[in-house]
């Protein structure tokens, strides 16, 4: 069993309240049945990959990038002398990955500033010099999520639809447990169509409650789920909120709403402002860091989806002009896929060590 909650009219005109119902937890998963079987925790057959590390899942889900990038560069850091010819085809390479101007233009003077201070002429040499380059540049991005301190800690999730922002909470659902901490998840999306059936079946997977309203205002459902948490003392709420793209200024401004609404809920919250992007989009994650930040005062990011792309450098693009702490990275659909950002850890994996 688990609970999530539907809206009943109160006599006053102020908001909606919500009502508790507990319902079999399989007659809710039924209904959604297909989302379920497609974020299954393990594929149907295959019981070793929870065993898996994160470093080899890391490797595998960066394989796309590393082919456009890391490969590349075996070619350029072979046999012969240091030249402009070699600078010239490592910046085509990091272009290419989505690495941006300024980020690129900043390693290449990085590298070129060591060259000429170490002595050296191997191109062989290059590839640690770009290893440290890009450690150098991404560490500031590697700012572990700290929840305490605040009971409950408020996480609200933006970003526009597509992103995985809903499945993202389904899988900080399962980290935040595995950390022995007890879970709230908040359906906010009241606009999106299944957007709340979505939320449900991965509070079932993940057996923690979900508020809900079939209808209403968003900020409405966020201010009942707090106030909700801070009566049951749970220690995380995972608030979903509707999609929208950074040009919808009417839509930003509501969102702006629900950030001040859980102000009042809780004061302080939400101590959390997290933005998901599809890693997959390149440099257009680059604009929405700035639109959302802009608009909501980011405090971290999430990015999903880096194992189906080869555009997995933007993270150095957005370290660059925006280095807002990357809280997580996603490399893959199964629950246990999205772990913190270890700048090392994905360096490494670029370069298949």
């Amino acid at each position: 069993m688990f609970k999530f909650f539907k809206s009943k009219k109160d006599s006053s005109p102020a908001i909606d309240v919500v009502e508790e119902i507990s319902v079999p937890i399989a007659n809710v998963l039924e209904a959604v049945s297909n989302e379920v079987h497609e974020h299954s925790i393990e594929p149907s057959g295959n019981t070793s990959v929870a065993k898996v590390s994160w470093s080899s899942r890391l490797k595998d889900g960066l394989s796309k990038t590393r082919d456009n990038f890391g490969k590349k560069l075996l070619g350029v850091f072979g046999a012969g002398n240091i030249d402009e010819n070699l600078y010239e085809e490592l910046e085509t390479i990091l272009l290419a990955s989505d690495i941006g101007f300024s980020a690129t233009n900043r390693l290449l003077e990085q590298i070129k500033k060591k060259v000429s201070l170490r002595g050296l002429k191997d191109r062989g040499e290059l590839q640690n010099l770009l290893k440290e380059g890009l450690e150098e540049l991404l560490n500031p991005l590697e700012k572990p999520l700290i929840t305490g301190g605040h009971k409950p800690f408020v996480i609200m999730l933006v970003g526009v639809n597509g992103a995985g922002k809903t499945t993202s909470i389904g899988k900080l659902a399962k980290y935040f447990q595995s950390q022995g901490k007890s879970v709230m998840l908040v359906a906010g999306d009241t606009f999106r169509a299944a957007a709340r059936e979505q939320l449900i079946a991965w509070g079932g997977k993940n057996n923690v409650t979900v508020v809900s309203q079939e209808n209403g205002d968003p900020a409405a459902v966020c201010f009942d789920a707090i106030q909700s948490a801070i009566a049951q003392k749970i220690d995380i709420v995972l608030a979903d909120t509707a999609g929208r793209l950074p040009t919808q200024l009417n839509l930003m401004e509501e969102i702006k709403k629900v950030k001040r609404v859980i102000g009042k809920a809780l004061n302080g919250a939400p101590h959390e402002v997290l933005l998901v992007l599809d890693s997959n989009i390149g440099q257009n994650a680059l604009n929405q860091v700035r639109s959302f930040d802009d608009a909501l005062i980011l405090t971290g990011l999430v990015l999903t989806k880096l194992d189906g792309t080869a555009k997995g450098g933007v993270i150095c693009a957005i370290a660059r002009e925006r280095p807002i702490p990357l809280r997580f990275i996603g490399v893959g659909e199964t629950i246990d896929d999205l772990r913190p950002f270890v700048a090392k850890d994905y360096v490494n994996a670029l370069f298949n060590e």
